[in-house]
């Protein structure tokens, strides 16, 4: 326990001196696995981690659903969908943020990335917020939070790699993140219906919806065929949840062929996004794997179960106290790399829990209900301060926006969250009822 807890000492000090957490996670995990076992061994242990890495079949997803989101975006479908969602919200107080997160939503259903979400999100929305008198605060909390998404709503990069690292069914865990990310979709409407009210200055009383052409329609019966075609040949048994990733990828390039909404050098573009961004995703995953190896052999997941053994904690208090864990990890860390960290660790103390009777009473329900909980604590800490990584992504875009004012408008999305997983930890069957 001592090893272990030293070794992730050691990366946190890394990570705050600024290291790249893919490196700082390869170089703590190989090292503390040569002080074990030697440097042959943590050689021949890097070397497989990387090669194992690199040749997983089941990663191609990541590249792939990557580019199926930035096609989309330079398709300009993106714009469809928050022209549509204006007008069901447009003639509300703060109808122009609630159709942000509405549409942050749709996007993410069909893109599988949180960063994505909100970077393209934000380069259709924040300019009719801000024309139409919107507080900056407000405006960029509704986007950097509803771009949280997704990594839940399926298809999401996050639920096949933790089915990856669990051997859980891929397919389970897409269905089952659906409850949970409208429950999303709805509690962040009602926190920007109670932020206007508490505080009116943050949106204008009314704000005329924007008029929807024929390529806005386009882009949202676009996005919820394309949804549609992959979750029906997933579970219609067209094709499995790995290879929904091309033929999405293929559709959406369709799409924006037949559309016209797609050119030569905008999909070159998005060719090479996709390249950088599954390049830094494969350096994360590898350097998580080192580690994992070392944490793994030094015995954390046995001893964590032994402490619950000891002290006579009952499942409930230990699920509480992971949650717990995760929001703070989630402070520090960015989500990607928290996941690939501590579901190795958590998921065979969660696995060996016994909650009785109930929907919890199968082990594999547990470990997909766990599942959800676990990428719903890692959307919380995609805003939550210091690390943020939608906000910084959104800074990105906006240089002008102050950091300051983005974190406080998105208090109160944070808040939203903490009462979803709430809800979820203490309501299973909003994560099962579907599975059942």
């Amino acid at each position: 326990m001592t090893t272990s807890l030293v070794a992730f000492a050691v990366l946190l000090a890394l990570v705050f001196l600024r290291v790249p957490i893919a490196f700082a996670m390869a170089l703590v995990g190989g090292a503390g696995f040569a002080a074990l076992r030697g440097t042959d061994a943590a050689g021949a242990m890097i070397g497989n981690a990387v090669f194992e890495t690199g040749m997983n079949y089941s990663l191609s997803v990541v590249p792939l659903f990557i580019f199926m989101g930035n096609v989309l975006a330079a398709s300009g479908i993106a714009q469809g969908l928050f022209t549509g969602a204006d007008r069901i919200f447009g003639r509300m107080r703060g109808g122009l943020a609630m159709a942000t997160i509405l549409s942050c939503g749709g996007f993410s259903a069909v893109c599988g990335s949180s960063l994505a979400t909100a970077a393209t999100i934000s380069k259709v929305a924040m300019p009719s917020m801000r024309r139409f008198g919107y507080h900056d605060s407000l405006a960029t909390g509704a986007i950097a939070a509803g771009g949280t998404l997704g990594i839940l709503i399926p298809p999401s990069v996050v639920m096949i790699i933790f089915g990856l690292l669990t051997e859980s069914d891929i397919a389970k865990l897409f269905i089952a993140g659906i409850l949970p990310g409208l429950l999303g979709i709805g509690l962040y409407l009602l926190a920007v219906i109670v932020a206007v009210r508490i505080n009116p200055a943050l949106a204008p009383e009314v704000s005329a919806p924007l008029p929807i052409s024929q390529q806005d329609m386009i882009g949202v019966l676009a996005t919820v065929a394309l949804f549609a075609f992959i979750m029906t040949g997933i579970y219609g048994g067209l094709f499995t949840p790995i290879e929904a990733a091309g033929m999405g990828a293929a559709m959406a390039v369709v799409i924006a062929a037949v559309t016209g909404g797609l050119r030569r050098a905008a999909l070159w573009q998005a060719l090479i996004d996709a390249s950088i961004a599954s390049a830094m995703i494969f350096a994360i995953i590898i350097g998580a794997e080192i580690f994992s190896n070392f944490i793994t052999f030094a015995g954390l997941p046995e001893q964590l179960g032994d402490l619950v053994h000891q002290f006579g904690l009952g499942p409930w208090t230990v699920i509480a106290l992971i949650v717990v864990i995760y929001l703070l990890l989630g402070t520090v860390l960015e989500s990607l790399s928290m996941i690939l960290l501590t579901v190795p660790v958590f998921y065979p103390l969660v696995y060996q829990l016994d909650f009785g009777a109930g929907p919890l009473a199968n082990p594999d329900d547990v470990l997909i209900w766990f599942a959800v909980i676990v990428v719903v604590a890692t959307e919380i800490s995609l805003i939550t301060p210091p690390v943020g990584m939608n906000v910084f992504v959104l800074r990105s875009v906006l240089p002008d926006v102050p950091l300051m004012t983005m974190f406080r408008g998105i208090l109160w999305f944070w808040v939203a969250d903490i009462v979803r997983i709430g809800l979820i930890v203490c309501f299973p069957i909003i994560s099962l009822w579907v599975l059942s």
